[in-house]
């Protein structure tokens, strides 16, 4: 089991620390629903070191990198992030990454922790034009500081005018003394916020930092469990739930970073099942009847017909309601559809609604 930089700090704050992709991670400090309101309202603290970053350089990094993912890296400028995918050559999805142009010949991937060794071994055997790799992820921590408060909890710490960045883009500069980190304005919560790429030597004193900093607006720690459910709220796919390695992005709802203008890895298998049509497709869906879904539970229709799959689920904190996420055939896919979600067996009535849940 691997420990972040910032385990210690994770442990003396009375976090529940469990095992997650191989690290040891915080999933909860006060409570889920406490600490999902932080973010949502005020501003709170995620340790995501645990994602991967690889560095590719070269006269050839961006041809290497539009030939592994399903965006056009093309159309990015120097501080410009992409959120894009790597196809497999079987119509799935070997995982899904940010795209970060640092310049012409230098990029940041950030991946999934639990695909690190899986996807620089594939974005290995693509490298035929010597592009210069650096897997620096066990050397990097990321810290993500989400909410509404965030721009106000950290300006003091940085030159970098934060209210001003846009959404998916980055600069380099000096945030709480210590110089080169990388300030994204990026987040998987949709409360907007900040995240910050850091040497894990400097960890303890950038955390103790932003706390100090964030302290009058009330700035607190947060686990795995409330990013969860902040994703979810928003309906943001995880990786090994809603997406994994048999999945198409056509399927996924990812048609929006699934780019035909170039060629990339199984580009001509997707491009025909988009213009096929596809069998099934992932939607949203809240409960209409008590019960909550859950990874793996079966959908049915009004006759008990299995008609697809829960691939997440939970009680959303800012909703006040049961929703989910899942696989359904496309006849039954349209807003407003009832379906059922087999819980122990029992038909509980659900209807389809449309990404996100969260207005």
């Amino acid at each position: 089991m691997k420990n972040t930089a910032l385990t210690e700090k994770h442990i003396a704050l009375g976090a529940k620390m469990v095992p997650f992709a191989g690290y040891n991670m915080p999933v909860t400090y006060e409570g889920i629903n406490v600490e999902h309101a932080t973010v949502r309202n005020g501003v709170g603290v995620f340790d995501v070191s645990h994602m991967g970053e690889f560095i590719l350089k070269g006269e050839n990094a961006l041809d290497l990198i539009q030939r592994v993912t399903s965006n056009d890296a093309s159309k990015l400028y120097d501080g410009k992030v992409q959120y894009s995918c790597l196809p497999n050559q079987d119509g799935g999805i070997v995982d899904d990454l940010l795209v970060y142009k640092i310049d012409d010949k230098t990029y940041m991937l950030v991946v999934n922790a639990s695909n690190i060794e899986k996807d620089w071994n594939w974005i290995q055997q693509f490298n035929t034009q010597g592009v210069e790799m650096h897997n620096i992820s066990d050397q990097t921590s990321l810290l993500a500081i989400q909410g509404p408060k965030a721009a106000d909890a950290l300006q003091s710490l940085t030159d970098v005018d934060l209210a001003s960045m846009e959404y998916y883009t980055f600069v380099k500069g000096t945030f709480a003394g210590i110089e080169n980190v990388v300030i994204s304005a990026t987040g998987y919560t949709g409360a907007g916020g900040f995240e910050i790429y850091f040497e894990n030597q400097y960890a303890d004193q950038i955390w103790d930092a932003i706390f100090e900093a964030g302290a009058p607006y009330n700035i607190q720690p947060i686990g795995l469990g409330a990013r969860d459910t902040l994703r979810l709220e928003m309906g943001f796919c995880l990786y090994g739930n809603d997406i994994d390695d048999t999945t198409s992005p056509i399927e996924a709802g990812l048609g929006w970073i699934t780019k035909f203008s170039k060629s990339f890895t199984n580009s001509e298998a997707l491009l025909a099942q988009k213009e096929a049509g596809i069998q099934k497709k992932l939607v949203g869906f809240e409960m209409i009847d008590r019960g909550i879904p859950r990874h793996d539970y079966q959908i049915a229709d009004a006759e008990g017909n299995i008609i697809g799959k829960v691939t997440s689920g939970t009680q959303a904190p800012s909703l006040q309601k049961a929703i989910g996420m899942g696989y359904i055939s496309k006849e039954f896919t349209k807003e407003g559809t009832e379906v059922f979600i087999l819980i122990r067996n029992t038909p509980i009535k659900a209807k389809v609604v449309k990404f996100p849940f969260y207005k």
